[in-house]
């Protein structure tokens, strides 16, 4: 009888060590899936900064009085390469959005510029990045749900707190940048 009482024991001590092991493995690649997802935004944010300037080259050309157009993605970029938090970088990623947004507005102005091909492929290549980075941070903000609900949930919690665990932010949208962008057309140089 002793050993049946034993052996349940150690069924009973295995089964909790196990449960508790993949509790604890869940959380790990939970984390590690929100890292790698914040990576892979980063890396499609590279790519669009990458073909900005190539952009910004092609437009200064017809877009003579439209300055204050191309300064706004500039400082947008410039306020990417200087974000490090989550937000930091979701506030700037959405003021490039923005900004492109106004760029390719304006450029409906400029036929000259609208029938050059290279700001063709660069519209259609960073309208390509804008969808990639959509898609990702949509995967981004699904896994940090899945692991903040993971985290708070019982017997979740417990395993969280002995790994101290904090819930993660979620790339979101400011008020501000949920308004309409004022579009201003100048008149275009003949």
């Amino acid at each position: 009888m002793n050993t049946l009482i034993t052996l349940a024991f150690l069924f009973t001590a295995a089964g909790i060590v196990w449960y508790v092991v993949t509790i604890f493995n869940g959380l790990v690649a939970l984390k590690n899936d929100i890292d790698k997802a914040l990576a892979n935004i980063d890396v499609v944010l590279k790519q669009r900064h990458d073909e900005l300037p190539k952009l910004l080259d092609v437009c200064k050309g017809y877009m003579n009085f439209e300055r204050d157009t191309l300064q706004k993605i500039t400082q947008a970029r410039n306020m990417y390469q200087q974000a490090v938090s989550v937000n930091e970088k979701a506030q700037a990623d959405q003021k490039m959005t923005s900004a492109l947004g106004g760029l390719f507005a304006v450029a409906e102005n400029y036929p000259e510029l609208k029938a050059n091909s290279n700001f063709m492929q660069l519209q259609n290549r960073i309208t390509q990045l804008e969808s990639q980075i959509a898609d990702r941070r949509e995967f981004y903000n699904d896994s940090v749900n899945t692991f903040n609900i993971r985290i708070q949930e019982v017997p979740d919690t417990f395993i969280a707190s002995f790994m101290s665990l904090c819930p993660r932010q979620m790339f979101k949208v400011e008020e501000e940048d949920k308004t309409d962008v004022p579009m201003t057309f100048a008149a275009a140089a003949k």
